[in-house]
């Protein structure tokens, strides 16, 4: 097992990087009357998501980090509801959006169980 030194050596922080990347280039292909609004949320949304998990991981308190955490998680969900309001909208197809769907079905999970361990093993 690799020890954690850092934020990057997370593998839920890498997956979250990788699902910021994968929401860019999904929203790159919105229209353009779209960008000061869904394109805007749905970068800053999934942006968080890694940004709160180093955050959390900086902190000193393990309550620190599982609240961080818990932020990464509603930021996902937020994610998760403006990748679906795009195939709705006829933004993204099913197709595109469907890998990225997955991708925050895995990060959720990790996040929980990662919240959990916290709690298991507090301060």
């Amino acid at each position: 097992m690799t020890k954690i030194e850092s934020h990057r050596d997370l593998l839920v922080w890498q997956k979250a990087m990788d699902l910021a990347v994968l929401i860019y280039r999904l929203s790159s292909q919105f229209p353009s009357s779209e960008t000061c609004r869904l394109v805007a949320q749905v970068t800053r949304s999934a942006s968080s998501v890694p940004a709160n998990i180093a955050e959390g991981h900086a902190r000193a308190t393990k309550r620190d980090y599982s609240h961080f955490l818990a932020i990464a998680k509603g930021s996902l969900m937020e994610t998760e509801t403006f990748v679906m309001l795009s195939v709705r909208l006829g933004y993204a197809g099913q197709a595109d959006a469907q890998p990225v769907l997955d991708l925050i079905t895995e990060i959720s999970k990790m996040l929980t169980v990662l919240r959990s361990r916290l709690a298991q093993n507090p301060d």
